[in-house]
């Protein structure tokens, strides 16, 4: 508790600036707290859904077993499965459906992160701001007539760089955190097209196998 205090008595030296850059960083906190649930609960693939999808001896029970055991909002469960769904129809018709649900999980994943972005830039641009008013404090002081008092030009000095190191600090947070979640939902989807590629090309053969054997029957 002592140590709180001290920290948060440390903060209030930097002025005015701190209480958005504080605002800022609790926003960017709770991006991340929440980017990570979703992406923890979304895009969990799990290794025999995969081999399923790739196995030589492919069966869509199978698949439909492994998908079922998902739940219902594993990103994989929907997008695959909207395909398994779909198999026995044209297959424009099925890569239509399954491009829709990419797009509708590519927007869930990447909700809220534009603001992780925005903190990114934003949060040095608060710190410089702080930067210079505190700086500003301490020319003023500087330059007044009189005797000069150390404390009150340490003061804006403290503004100054306490403002700057907390909003590198919060960037630099947004930073690798953005990055995370943007190289994981960028894998989740390459991974996702890849096997609902895999998906497509079973349904083309299934189609070709049954319109053989139709056309055999006919003749």
């Amino acid at each position: 508790m002592d140590d709180l205090r001290e920290a948060w008595q440390a903060l209030r030296l930097g002025g005015f600036m701190v209480y958005p850059l504080l605002a800022v960083g609790v926003l960017a906190i709770t991006i991340i707290l929440d980017r990570a649930f979703i992406y923890f609960r979304c895009l969990r693939l799990p290794t025999p859904l995969r081999e399923a999808t790739e196995a030589l001896d492919f069966s869509w029970n199978t698949v439909e077993e492994q998908l079922n055991a998902l739940g219902p909002h594993n990103a994989f469960r929907r997008f695959l499965g909207v395909i398994v769904a779909n198999r026995s129809r044209p297959v424009w018709w099925t890569e239509s459906r399954a491009d829709d649900e990419a797009g509708r999980i590519e927007k869930a994943l990447s909700r809220g992160l534009w603001v992780l972005e925005t903190v990114v830039t934003g949060a040095p641009l608060l710190g410089l701001l702080g930067t210079i008013t505190g700086m500003m404090q301490a020319f003023k002081v500087i330059g007044e007539a009189g005797v000069v008092a150390p404390s009150r030009v340490t003061a804006g000095v403290a503004e100054a760089l306490i403002a700057t190191a907390l909003g590198l600090f919060i960037a630099i947070i947004a930073l690798f955190a953005f990055n995370f979640f943007e190289r994981l939902r960028a894998h989740a989807l390459d991974t996702m097209e890849r096997l609902g590629s895999k998906l497509v090309a079973h349904i083309r053969l299934d189609q070709e196998h049954n319109g053989g054997d139709r056309h055999h029957a006919a003749a």
